[in-house]
């Protein structure tokens, strides 16, 4: 159960669910309050509509058993004397509560019709702590005229009580001065039966209906996110039959759509391809450097039997040529091996370029460092400037190693070596006269293990490691390295390094 509510589609229905039920419950309130408001309103309009009727008919000195608005069977009303006492009231009135005063009610069956509220003192007037209002009311009722109304209408909610029966009402309550009755209050109300039953028939349908919303909700959201999420199970599949197979060649399904999914899932081919290549190169360079290993460590093996049964026939000179061959192999595939590791310069660790040319091509007759002059400086013989980059003068100085041995192999006489500033990059190119690299080759001989002079013997070339350690050294400090051909036809090798 756990696990199942622990998915990301069992999470995404809870979450969208719970959404949604929190949108309605706040909306059903809204909608309920909206509506008891609106039809509280209209009852307290049809209120105030009713209570200004009976007073415009006392007005004009309608008697009270004339007043038309008495038998309405909708509508109660009731008229107060300043004395607060009943005067007239709708037919079976029994009693009227929460009206907006405390002795606006109906005559108890007992017949008192002199009854006065306790605390009241017979023949007081409205105003002297007893009625309905505040001495600001007071003064506003003893300034009508006879036959007149007053402007405000006061709304309350409360009950009333008609031939037995108990219901709620809103109550409107209006002042008139009778010509011949003097101060009269008009209390009218409108029942709320209408209002209470529509209020309670929409929360009925909410509790009903809500929870049947939700339920489709919660279930389409289910079937949307099990079929949005179909593909991603795909791919997980495949992976986990990738993963157990160890087929690299293998590829996930790419759903037709261009989504996020889609995006992983082309995501997930590139990296399996990318260990594909990475796996097919580690294999390539284990085989290939078995197969480097193997040459001179037989070739070892052989010159040392041979010194053992026949110890004047040991080739001393040619045990140590492919012993050092072996160690030189040996320190490739171990810089190698560190630069897949993910090995890089040292930080903050700076390097000439042009004393370390120097360095390298010193005790090489063939090689030439050839100074950059400044153009507005007369030519003459100058030592190159500094060109500092910052990386590891163990590592570029294998770089340039590596290039002047290749050039000295393939140079018909010379080697040139020259080191400037481009821009913000340091430059070095070394060039030889020899026949240059073709075209269709010159990425090819970065690769490791890659040689264009197959046809000579082994002994008398490199194991085709030299050229794929110095461009993994350029790249690892931010550079590059290319080749391409020099205006005599030979190969010129360019290195780009970051300047410091």
């Amino acid at each position: 159960m756990s696990r199942r509510f622990g998915s990301v589609r069992a999470r995404a229905t809870l979450g969208a669910t719970f959404v949604v039920a929190a949108a309605l419950l706040a909306a059903g309130a809204a909608v309920l309050l909206s509506l008891r408001s609106s039809l509280t309103g209209q009852a307290g309009g049809q209120a105030e509509r009713t209570a200004r009727t009976v007073a415009a008919q006392l007005a004009l000195g309608t008697p009270y058993d004339k007043l038309s608005s008495l038998d309405d069977d909708e509508r109660v009303v009731q008229v107060v004397d300043a004395n607060s006492e009943q005067a007239a009231a709708t037919e079976d009135l029994e009693r009227i509560s929460g009206a907006g005063t405390s002795v606006a009610r109906a005559q108890e069956d007992t017949g008192d019709d002199t009854s006065e509220e306790p605390g009241e003192e017979p023949g007081q007037e409205p105003g002297e702590d007893g009625g309905s209002g505040d001495p600001d009311d007071d003064s506003a009722q003893d300034s009508l005229e006879p036959g007149e109304i007053g402007d405000e209408t006061h709304f309350d909610d409360g009950s009333a009580t008609v031939d037995g029966d108990t219901a709620d009402y809103r109550f409107a309550d209006v002042d008139v001065r009778d010509p011949k009755k003097g101060l009269l209050t008009v209390y009218a109300g409108a029942s709320l039966a209408a209002e209470q039953s529509a209020v309670r028939t929409a929360l009925t349908v909410m509790l009903i209906g809500f929870p049947l919303l939700l339920a489709v909700v919660a279930g389409v959201t289910w079937l949307v996110t099990r079929r949005a999420l179909r593909p991603v199970e795909d791919i997980r599949r495949e992976m986990a039959a990738i993963t157990a197979a160890a087929e690299l060649t293998r590829r996930v399904p790419e759903p037709d759509t261009h989504d996020e999914v889609a995006r992983l899932a082309r995501t997930t081919n590139e990296t399996l391809a990318a260990l594909e290549t990475s796996v097919e190169r580690q294999r390539r360079f284990v085989a290939d450097a078995s197969h480097e290993l193997r040459s001179p460590i037989a070739s070892l093996r052989t010159q040392l039997e041979v010194g053992v049964a026949h110890p004047g026939l040991l080739d001393v000179p040619g045990a140590v040529e492919d012993t050092v061959r072996l160690q030189r192999l040996a320190a490739d595939l171990l810089l190698l091996a560190r630069l897949d590791a993910g090995e890089g310069p040292v930080a903050g660790a700076r390097v000439d370029l042009a004393a370390l040319a120097r360095e390298e091509a010193a005790g090489r007759p063939d090689v030439a460092v050839e100074p950059v002059e400044p153009e507005s400086v007369e030519p003459e013989p100058v030592e190159p400037e500094p060109v500092e980059v910052a990386g590891s003068r163990g590592q570029l100085g294998r770089v340039l190693a590596n290039l002047l041995d290749n050039a000295h192999r393939h140079a018909r006489s010379a080697v040139t070596v020259t080191v400037r500033r481009a821009g913000g990059q340091a430059v070095v190119e070394v060039a030889d006269d020899g026949d240059g690299v073709p075209e269709a080759d010159r990425e090819r001989i970065f690769e490791r293990f890659v040689r264009l002079d197959d046809a000579r013997g082994r002994d008398d070339g490199g194991a085709g490691l030299g050229l794929a350690i110095a461009r993994d050294v350029a790249v690892r400090h931010g550079g590059t390295l290319t080749v391409r051909e020099t205006p005599t036809g030979g190969a010129l090798f360019e290195l780009r390094l970051p300047i410091a």
